[in-house]
């Protein structure tokens, strides 16, 4: 049904130079035209909503665990009607909006709009949500820098916007309801997969790191939980007992830049490496020695965050960085413990599990300096660690290569849906005929799955405590 949609029959300009040419029978309009602000107080007995930039707007959940903060006067909240847009007035141009699935309280500081007759805010909140409006809302947004910049209503209002008929709005939420549910089935159906390849390779590494290559050696009892014995050579060290060197850049915070050196938070640290594209922030060049005075990095140091996340493990691979708090970096000592092999048994369940039943904190888990002594490895020789490195990296490379495939594929998978999107929502395909062929009962399928560990929802710093 989605390769055979095609392009409305007539079209004409639409005066947007971000938008090139409409469907002949679509409009544009200001968004004053099809929004009314509501700036409705008082009402405190209403649950708290929240605006996510991956799920739009939810009833917040205070079961996890969160940094944000709330005023202890609920009735200084804004009042959401069900139905209602609400967006972050200062992420709007990164897609902080949605409707409201419920009557709730936003922040004072987002704006609600209320949809006019004839406007299903939903299908509003999908082209507010293309690449290419949201490069608009950012040249419409004002602010002293670009982090900083905020849509106010007065900026929103003035917007242009397509504006299809009512009937074809509801039609075209309906086809990417049903669209969106198709791939996000897909994208579930290739993540089981990697779980399980992901299990399967743990099991590898911990059979190794534990046990060793040779299946027919003596074990003897080992203090360790999680392990039940090692091989009889093998020794048990204090994983602090197997560095040289331990630097902790707790202290104040530096101030950031916008370019200069890089600096590694622990949004950086992943299970294994450094992800440099998954939190950008640099420190001055001229405040590198200060705020790397406990140490410089060198590549093959192991570095351990210590909260938010607790436990994620990478080795070092470029020294023109600096290190920010909650991190740890160690230096290993040469005779007892090569990186590759530290990586693997850090990363390893029984060493994970040692971290966990260690931690401590009621929102974000963590572990103090004085509990790393506590943290124990199972060691054989240095060239048995090189070998069963080798061994692990032979084992899996067939793992990591499915593994790799299945996450393009979801890459890809996730490009062709915003595409689509885009293109549905701009009028450049055609989706009556394939929405009126759909079944009744054709609903959202909505995946958690989906929501990326980075998508911060509404700033601690955008709401005042009272």
């Amino acid at each position: 049904m989605i390769d055979g949609l095609k392009p409305y029959a007539d079209y004409k300009d639409s005066g947007l130079p971000w938008l090139g040419h409409m469907p002949g029978h679509w409009r544009t309009v200001r968004n004053g035209s099809l929004f009314g602000q509501r700036s409705q107080t008082g009402y405190a007995e209403l649950p708290i909503l929240e605006v996510s930039l991956k799920t739009g707007v939810q009833v917040r959940s205070f079961g996890k665990a969160t940094r944000k903060q709330i005023m202890s006067d609920l009735g200084k909240y804004k009042r959401a009607v069900k139905g209602d847009l609400a967006y972050n007035t200062m992420r709007m141009w990164q897609g902080a909006l949605g409707v409201c699935p419920v009557d709730g309280l936003v922040s004072p500081a987002y704006v609600v709009a209320r949809p006019f007759p004839g406007v299903d805010a939903r299908y509003f909140e999908a082209l507010f949500r293309t690449c290419d409006y949201m490069a608009e809302i950012d040249s419409a947004s004002r602010g002293i820098v670009k982090d900083r910049n905020r849509l106010y209503w007065d900026q929103f209002k003035q917007m242009q916007s397509l504006c299809p008929p009512l009937a074809e709005q509801v039609a075209i939420m309906r086809f990417l309801d049903w669209a969106n549910g198709r791939l996000e089935r897909t994208v579930r159906a290739k993540r089981r997969v990697i779980a399980l390849l992901t299990e399967q390779k743990q099991a590898v590494i911990h059979r190794a790191v534990t046990r060793g290559l040779d299946p027919a050696a003596a074990l003897k009892p080992c203090s360790i939980p999680w392990i039940g014995g090692i091989p009889e050579h093998w020794e048990v060290w204090p994983f602090v007992r197997c560095t040289i060197e331990r630097a902790d850049y707790r202290g104040a915070t530096p101030e950031k830049v916008d370019s200069g050196i890089f600096l590694v938070t622990a949004k950086n640290v992943r299970k294994g490496w450094i992800d440099y594209g998954a939190s950008k922030e640099y420190v001055r060049a001229s405040e590198y020695s200060k705020i790397m005075r406990r140490g410089l990095p060198r590549k093959g140091d192991v570095l351990l965050t210590m909260e938010a996340p607790l436990g994620h493990v990478a080795l070092i691979d470029r020294e023109d960085i600096a290190l920010a708090q909650r991190v740890i970096r160690f230096r290993l000592h040469p005779g007892r413990l090569l990186p590759q092999f530290a990586l693997l048994c850090l990363n390893a369940t029984y060493f994970q599990n040692q971290l966990q039943m260690r931690a401590t904190g009621s929102t974000a888990q963590g572990i103090k300096a004085s509990k790393l002594p506590q943290l124990f490895v199972a060691c054989p020789a240095i060239q048995e660690q090189e070998q069963i490195v080798d061994q692990i990296d032979l084992e899996c490379a067939p793992l990591n290569r499915f593994i790799s495939r299945l996450e393009r594929e979801i890459e890809l998978l996730r490009e062709y849906r915003t595409r689509l999107v885009a293109d549905v929502v701009t009028g450049k395909l055609d989706v009556r005929e394939a929405a009126a062929r759909l079944p009744e009962e054709a609903t959202p399928d909505t995946d958690e799955e989906l929501i990326d560990e980075a998508d911060e929802t509404e700033l601690a710093d955008e709401e005042t405590p009272a």
